[in-house]
């Protein structure tokens, strides 16, 4: 649940955004995502160059006058290259990480000639949006985006770099904001998370599954996840750099929003 910044208005999301005040908001991972996830993400593709098409299902919906409408199921974004896409996904029953669905999916594979992506990357609603933008701005940028040349000290060095601390019982694989509310971890990904390498289908003889990296966000130990992502075992760790690092960036963010969980942990300045 998101709450205005501002409490003389009441939370309405149909209130116009633009209209609100707004605030410079502090620490980003609990800044939330404005509540404007889908657009903010979907103009920095365009900005890119990405296209940008509407799937529709057919799934319906009901108003309160008992009328149905076709909701809008996918948004896909596809690069120039088609070597990469994203997709908002909110709309179209997504599978959940952390108790929460996922909002944004992210894809690449080598070959046009592949039906299938090489790997995928999942954000939920919460994530700062920055910080998937980020992660979208290096995988455009990036020529081969599903070659592994990188280690993963290249994601905790961006995180560190900003302040955060690594683990004590696993320096070499997670790190965590020094108020202990985020966390960056390489480990065993979760259930339904997309990845063509075929040793991510077979577990090691110790049971342990495919690696990747898993970041989410918890305001209160506890308590229900603000935001969660999960990189697939086969990205890029120079990707997930980008976003640690726009994640652990200690500069504000600008919102107008933000979640009800967070407003007694975060530092608001008028943007005025």
């Amino acid at each position: 649940m998101e709450a205005l910044l501002n409490p003389r208005y009441p939370f309405d999301p149909s209130f116009e955004a633009g209209a609100l005040p707004a605030y410079w908001v502090s620490p980003r991972h609990l800044a939330g995502d404005d509540g404007r996830l889908c657009d903010v993400v979907a103009d920095s593709l365009a900005g890119l160059g990405w296209v940008s098409l509407t799937a529709v299902r057919g799934r319906r919906d009901f108003d309160e006058l008992g009328d149905h409408h076709v909701v809008r199921s996918t948004v896909l974004h596809i690069s120039p290259d088609a070597l990469r896409w994203a997709q908002w996904v909110l709309a179209d029953e997504p599978f959940h990480l952390g108790g929460l669905p996922v909002a944004w999916q992210v894809s690449a594979r080598s070959d046009t000639t592949s039906l299938l992506a090489d790997w995928s990357a999942y954000f939920t609603p919460g994530v700062p949006g920055e910080a998937i933008t980020e992660f979208l701005l290096a995988l455009d940028q990036c020529s081969q985006p599903t070659t592994l040349y990188d280690g993963p000290e290249l994601v905790l060095a961006a995180a560190a770099g900003n302040g955060w601390l690594r683990d004590a019982d696993q320096p070499h694989a997670a790190a965590m904001h020094p108020t202990f509310t985020a966390r960056l971890s390489l480990g065993e990904v979760p259930p339904l998370i997309q990845d063509a390498d075929p040793s991510v289908l077979t577990a090691e003889g110790d049971g342990q599954g495919a690696m990747g990296w898993q970041a989410w966000a918890e305001p209160a130990m506890g308590a229900p996840y603000l935001w969660a992502a999960s990189f697939s075992a086969s990205v890029p760790h120079r990707l997930v750099a980008a976003f640690a690092s726009s994640l652990s960036d200690t500069a504000p963010v600008l919102r107008r929003v933000l979640p009800e969980s967070t407003r007694d942990q975060i530092l608001c300045a008028p943007a005025n």
